[in-house]
């Protein structure tokens, strides 16, 4: 058992937070700042793409009674509540922006408190002059820093539509992240693993996105109960620039005030390591029996939650096909967005390839975190006893990988037949879609295994890869960005599916190249020293 230098109930319960806090802002100097520039250049980019879709008032307010009816994408993107570029760019990017914004509030916050404590080095960094609750203030004050970051640049960003709605909306995103801060403070308290805690966030997260969508899918106004269970409902009623609601900023001002003190006075009663929810004990002999077989133990609660997810999205999405075109109608800007996105093709088929090509976007996402499993086995120590045994080196990594690249496969199949159930029609075509998009999805996963096997200490780079194949796949259609920037991302060069025509050249290729970028990596992982 660890012994604090700093007695309980101390004032001096909180040393050494400035120090932590600046080490874990320039651990994060990558990653942060990916995220914030994700989020903001998707909702700064919003009110141009609204006034080329919908540039005058009667396509505006044509636009809010067609979603008064259309109960589909009032669930995908929560209703609308006015009619000027600043209401239209709350309505359609809000809730995406405050989902964003509390991944990457959880992710910090996990990071620094039960990442550090599951590695061993949180105990030597609580063996010196350290407050018990310095590490978990410096967490939530390095979620906040970020927070208040994107809040004050989407409030300069979108001051031109409107001040008063520019601040609502700005820091209302920033509070639903810090609401997610502090929901996983309280967590990473619970359990013993931060791959469990960031899971069980994640699963918060999820719950709050279904919520707030069978609330708005009943109701036109946001007053559903569903609606009010859901801090994303929070965020959309809200209300920027549509008569804002600002009680509602301290709603959920008092759910962080509510649940940091929740996660306080828990991190003040449990023991360093320790956890309030006992962790289940592994199998003794016999289930365990090679380095695969642990790498899809350790994984397949990742796996099975992404696949979950997919298979949901992907029922949700194909549902609400038709919804789309009918929105969308004659207004041929909106058009021909989707039909950038999704291929030169009808407009359900361009709606379909679009949505497909979004999950592929975010199934990276799961690639990036899967394959990096071997990066965190690595630094936390965990790595070298099985090294140490009858295993080798590839052997070891195969299993992650197998993992990672396999459970990509899996998780686009059941996207697709989730699609397929929900749009009720072509189950072939729309599968073919979703499974195109695995070569691009393993080319990031690529990039990923090079970099941990040749320059470790920059793996997490790779989520700086993945974040901008994101942003150039969720903006730079909608900017109408030239094809030379599209075509930096992977996905760029895919077949648009279902619709357009399969070309078999661009997914070899990718294959391809994913097959050097994997050899690569683990060539690098092969030859140099493991790390600690």
């Amino acid at each position: 058992m660890t012994t604090f230098a700093v007695r309980p109930g101390s004032s001096r319960q909180l040393a050494g937070t400035g120090t932590l806090l600046r080490f874990a802002l320039r651990r994060d100097r990558l990653m942060i700042p990916v995220w914030i520039a994700v989020n903001a250049l998707m909702v700064l980019s919003m009110p141009g793409t609204l006034e080329g879709l919908y540039g005058t008032p009667a396509e505006r307010a044509d636009l809010l009674r067609q979603m008064e009816t259309n109960s589909s994408l009032r669930a995908m993107v929560g209703p609308a509540f006015g009619d000027s570029l600043g209401a239209l760019t709350a309505w359609r990017v809000g809730i995406y922006a405050g989902a964003l914004a509390a991944v990457m509030s959880l992710l910090v916050v996990v990071r620094h408190t039960r990442d550090e404590e599951e590695s061993g080095r949180q105990e030597l960094v609580a063996s010196g002059m350290v407050g018990r609750r310095a590490s978990l203030t410096a967490a939530l004050l390095a979620a906040a820093a970020a927070n208040a970051v994107l809040a004050l640049l989407l409030t300069a960003g979108l001051a031109g539509q409107g001040t008063a709605g520019a601040l609502a909306l700005g820091f209302g995103i920033a509070a639903v992240g810090m609401v997610f801060a502090t929901a996983a403070a309280i967590v990473a308290q619970l359990t013993e693993s931060a791959r469990l805690a960031r899971g069980l966030t994640a699963a918060v997260l999820g719950a709050a996105f279904v919520l707030r969508a069978a609330g708005d899918s009943a109701t036109d106004d946001g007053s559903s109960v569903l609606t009010w269970s859901s801090p994303l409902g929070w965020l959309e009623n809200l209300r920027p620039y549509a008569g804002e609601r600002w009680w509602v900023l301290a709603l959920l001002a008092g759910a962080v005030v509510l649940q940091g003190t929740v996660a306080y006075a828990l991190a003040g009663r449990r023991d360093l390591g320790m956890s309030f929810l006992p962790t289940r004990p592994g199998p003794a002999s016999g289930r365990l029996g090679s380095a695969g077989a642990l790498a899809w133990r350790l994984q397949r609660g990742g796996v099975l939650g992404w696949s979950i997810g997919f298979f949901l999205a992907g029922i949700v999405y194909g549902g609400m096909t038709e919804g789309a075109a009918d929105l969308v109608g004659d207004n041929d800007n909106a058009r021909r967005i989707f039909e950038r996105m999704g291929g030169q093709s009808g407009l359900t088929d361009a709606f379909l390839a679009s949505m497909v090509g979004m999950l592929g976007l975010v199934a990276a996402l799961y690639i990036v975190a899967s394959v990096l499993r071997l990066h965190a086995e690595e630094t936390s120590g965990r790595a070298e006893p099985v090294l140490a045994n009858a295993v080798g080196r590839l052997r070891w990594a195969a299993g992650h990988l197998a993992t990672a690249f396999g459970g990509a496969a899996l998780i686009m199949l059941l996207a697709g037949l989730g699609f397929a159930l929900g749009y009720g029609k072509e189950t072939g075509p729309i599968l073919g879609a979703c499974l195109v998009q695995l070569p691009a999805v393993w080319v990031i996963g690529g990039v990923a295994v090079l970099l941990h096997g040749v320059l470790p200490r920059a793996a997490m780079a790779a989520w700086g890869v993945a974040g901008a194949v994101l942003l150039i796949g969720w903006v730079g259609p909608a900017l109408d960005a030239p094809q030379v920037v599209l075509d930096v991302s992977p996905f760029g060069h895919l077949p648009k599916l279902p619709g357009g025509s399969m070309e078999w050249g661009p997914v070899l290729t990718l294959t391809g190249v994913a097959v050097v970028l994997v050899a690569g990596g683990l060539a690098g992982l092969r030859r140099r020293d493991i790390t600690m």
